[in-house]
């Protein structure tokens, strides 16, 4: 089943009485990867070089969260709901054990897995996110709406200003990843305002929240950012991989909120690594 995932169709799996839309690739021999998004974001702001890259090797599967997309119902307001939604479409496509890659938001997420159903993850990479409790986290609608405006007056996609820093190299990156993105030749439905505001309440509150206790975690986490994420502050990441046993921690230099993205192929071939170090049997 290998397909570059610009060419994927969109399917659908019926979870808890709605359609979710969710793409697959890769190997369906082998374990599997659920890819955890990011905020506002549908199955068409998946980055194809790390999907692909990953799909060597693995089944990736993306998918959107209810009220995202094509999937039907409303966005949740909390990234528990949000996590539990994630674990009943894991299950509702038959898998009992699956690798996490949860980016920003989707990292929030994967961690809320953790504490709900363990027993359902192998590894975790926690990429360009930080802990609940981390107050930093409070100015994300702020930044995000601000480089909204941004990318409206000068024409450019926001994600330029989100996920990227202001340096030559990081822009080059940028405007190379974007421009990958836009290939997809079966598109997704656009994210709503609405759905962005809701989505921004959960990341709200998770900041708010009290601080997660992982000291019962076996599993191993890889957490990732780069050196210069003001969506989510680094310093998250360096706290998360602190609280989190088993936990290594990688800092891109250079690099921004979007780490994963402007250091995609080396990105690839640690997180390649990483999961195969730990692998498991697809029990589908």
């Amino acid at each position: 089943m290998q397909t570059s995932y610009t060419t994927s169709p969109i399917a659908f799996v019926e979870v808890q009485g709605r359609p979710i839309a969710y793409r697959r690739i890769g190997r369906q021999d082998a374990s599997p990867i659920i890819y955890i998004n990011h905020l506002a974001a549908n199955l068409d702001n998946c980055d194809p070089v790390i999907m692909d890259g990953l799909a060597q090797h693995f089944c990736v599967i993306s998918f959107d969260y209810p009220g995202i997309g094509h999937s039907a119902g409303d966005a949740a307001t909390s990234v528990e709901e949000m996590a539990r939604q994630t674990v009943a479409f894991v299950r509702a496509l038959g898998y009992s054990r699956v690798h996490l890659l949860g980016l920003s938001l989707g990292g929030f997420v994967a961690q809320a897995i953790l504490q709900q159903a363990p027993e359902l993850v192998e590894s975790v990479i926690l990429a360009g996110t930080g802990p609940a409790g981390d107050r930093g986290i409070a100015r994300v609608p702020q930044i995000t709406y601000y480089d909204m405006l941004r990318g409206f007056l000068t024409g450019r996609d926001p994600r330029y200003y989100l996920f990227f820093p202001a340096t030559e190299p990081a822009r080059r990156e940028a405007r190379a990843f974007i421009e990958r993105t836009s290939k997809q030749q079966v598109k997704d439905k656009p994210t709503r305002l609405a759905t962005l505001r809701r989505q921004l309440r959960a990341v709200v509150a998770w900041g708010q929240a009290a601080e997660q206790d992982f000291a019962h975690l076996s599993h191993r986490v890889w957490v990732v950012n780069g050196d210069n994420d003001r969506m989510v502050p680094t310093a998250g990441s360096h706290l998360l991989a602190e609280r989190i046993p088993n936990a290594t921690l990688t800092i891109y230099e250079g690099a921004g909120h979007g780490a994963i993205f402007q250091e995609a192929e080396r990105f690839v071939e640690q997180a390649t690594a990483f999961y195969k170090a730990n692998d498991i049997t697809k029990t589908k």
